[in-house]
């Protein structure tokens, strides 16, 4: 799997934390100072980036915790087969997806997109 760990302490709003297995993109992150029996803790408010549930995660600052390495990809639609399907060609590789178009997005054949990639999961997230 493509990730990596690191501290809680280095997490930021906006970059992504695995939480429930799931890669997430923080929308939120607070510390609370270390009481008298205890250490700092960490209370990380995301959002998954393929499935849009939100989760939270609470954790003492100095935990390790996995972070996806999420990448951002370059495509063009060769075909559009119905309102929420449609063929990709990846610019890189050339190889040809079948992906889920959102339903926020219009695309129509040679739209140049940008999409996401983690394992064998995919987002477009800019046409």
């Amino acid at each position: 799997m493509a990730r990596q760990q690191t501290e809680v302490r280095e997490l930021d709003e906006g970059s992504y934390v695995m939480m429930d297995d799931t890669p997430c993109k923080i929308d939120s992150y607070s510390t609370a100072k270390p009481g008298k029996h205890g250490s700092a803790k960490a209370r990380v408010e995301g959002k998954g980036v393929f499935d849009g549930k939100k989760r939270n995660l609470s954790q003492p600052v100095d935990a390790k915790i996995w972070v996806p390495i999420i990448e951002r990809k370059q495509g063009q639609v060769v075909n559009v087969e119905s309102d929420d399907v449609a063929q990709v060609m990846d610019l890189d590789t050339y190889d040809t997806i079948t992906m889920k178009v959102p339903e926020d997005v219009d695309l129509s054949p040679d739209d140049d997109i940008e999409y996401l990639e983690y394992e064998e999961q995919r987002k477009i997230v800019r046409s």
